[in-house]
Formats: structure tokens, C-alpha cells, sequence
């Protein structure tokens, strides 16, 4: 079945589990504390159940690990620059980087409520944002633009897209390896969930995240010590 098929049939445990996926995966993007949505995983297992408390928790915890990261890179570039240095002042004009506004944006657009509707527009907006940072950071075709936007389109309403993808591995519809092993994964999170009742399926589901999450964090360190 297609990610977006799947997405349409999920239940509110299974979107909020999808949606949560996504944004666990980006989190190397924003901040090195791996842990720092455990709480909210704890939320989907017990469901509807302090759902909106976990979620603020979550927001103030993710925003206080944030500040920490950037305030340690920011004494970092200054003690590397020599004394007396001062950090690089940003552009006018300049903006942030888009893979990081859109874990950002996968966060801000997270519904307090415990409902189908809510967690399946939230879900949506999440996996369409994992694929698009996926994207920017594969090797392989473009990073942006309508035909990249076309190409993961059609991979997410495709049965047959990655099937057969692994890391590493292009896709049968030219998507890249990053973006074909999100793919699997986004699908296979919601599967699991559908087949899984209970806690159970809510730690395979993380395990597979995580899994993706060191991924994307061995993308993201190979390409620092690459500019650096």
C-alpha cells in the first residue's frame, strides 16, 4: 500500500506515531540530544493521556536543548577564531537554513489535540518535510524545485517506489538513497502500527526511527567535517 493510502487509513495512535517518526528522525538538524522526545514516544503508547502536557514539555525541553547547541557552536566558532574574536554577524536578509525551518515547522504545526483529523493533517505536513530534508541532503537528483517536488509526489502515491529500497540504494522512481530509505520507513512505521496494538508497537516504530535518526546524523557529520 502507498504511504499516502496508509496515512489515509491511520488511526490517530498511528498518525500521531508517523508525525512524532518524522520530526525524531530530522532532530539532528536542531539539537544533539537524541533522547529529548521520549517523553512524547511515552505519549503515543498511553495515547490520548496527557497527549497536550507531553507535547508542551516537549516544545519547552526540544527549544531549551536548541538554545544550549547553539549557544556551545557559538562559543566554539569564537574560541577557534582566536582572542578577541567576535561571531560572525548574520547577513541582512539572510535566512534560515530550509531544512532546519522545516523540522521547526514539523514541531510548531504538532495539534494538541488528540483527534484523526488533526494528526492526519499533522502527520502529513511531517512526512512531506522528512522527505523534502532528505531530499536536500541526497546525492542523487535534484534538491529542489518542481520536478524534485513531482518526483517525491509520485513516490509517496507509488506502491512500487521503494519496495525494494535500502540505504544506499536508489529508488525505482530516481529517487535518491536518503530519500528511498525514508521512504521505507515512513511506511513501515505505519505498518507496524497497524498490525501492533499496544506498547509493543509503539518501541518498534521508535526503534526504526532511531535507526533513520543515525542515518541522518552520519549524513550531517560527514558533510560538517567536509566545510570545516
Amino acid at each position: 500500500m502507498s504511504l499516502v493510502k496508509l496515512i489515509a487509513q491511520a488511526d490517530a495512535r498511528g498518525l500521531a506515531a508517523s508525525g512524532l517518526a518524522c520530526l525524531d528522525r530530522c532532530l539532528p538538524l536542531l539539537a544533539d540530544d537524541a533522547d529529548v522526545l521520549r517523553p512524547l514516544w511515552a505519549g503515543v503508547a498511553v495515547r490520548e493521556r496527557d497527549w497536550p502536557e507531553r507535547l508542551a514539555a516537549s516544545r519547552q525541553a526540544l527549544d531549551a536543548t536548541i538554545t544550549a547547541t547553539a549557544s556551545v557552536a557559538s562559543v566554539t566558532a569564537v574560541a577557534g577564531a582566536g582572542p578577541g574574536a567576535e561571531p560572525e554577524p548574520v547577513p541582512d536578509g539572510a535566512s534560515p537554513d530550509e531544512s532546519v525551518v522545516l523540522v521547526r515547522t514539523m514541531l510548531a504545526s504538532a495539534p494538541s489535540e488528540w483527534a484523526a483529523g488533526p494528526l492526519r493533517d499533522w502527520a502529513e505536513i511531517c512526512s512531506v518535510a522528512a522527505l523534502e530534508i532528505h531530499q536536500r541532503l541526497d546525492s542523487v537528483g535534484e534538491s529542489g524545485g518542481a520536478a524534485a517536488a513531482e518526483r517525491l509526489a509520485r513516490a509517496r502515491e507509488d506502491t512500487a517506489a521503494v519496495s525494494d529500497a535500502v540505504d544506499g540504494a536508489e529508488g525505482t522512481d530516481g529517487v535518491g538513497p536518503l530519500v528511498a530509505g525514508e521512504l521505507r520507513r515512513q511506511i513501515r512505521i505505519l505498518e507496524i502500527l497497524a498490525e501492533t496494538d499496544g506498547p509493543a508497537g509503539v518501541r518498534q516504530a521508535l526503534d526504526l526511527s532511531t535507526e533513520g535518526q543515525r542515518v541522518l546524523r552520519a549524513v550531517v557529520s560527514r558533510r560538517a567535517r567536509a566545510q570545516g
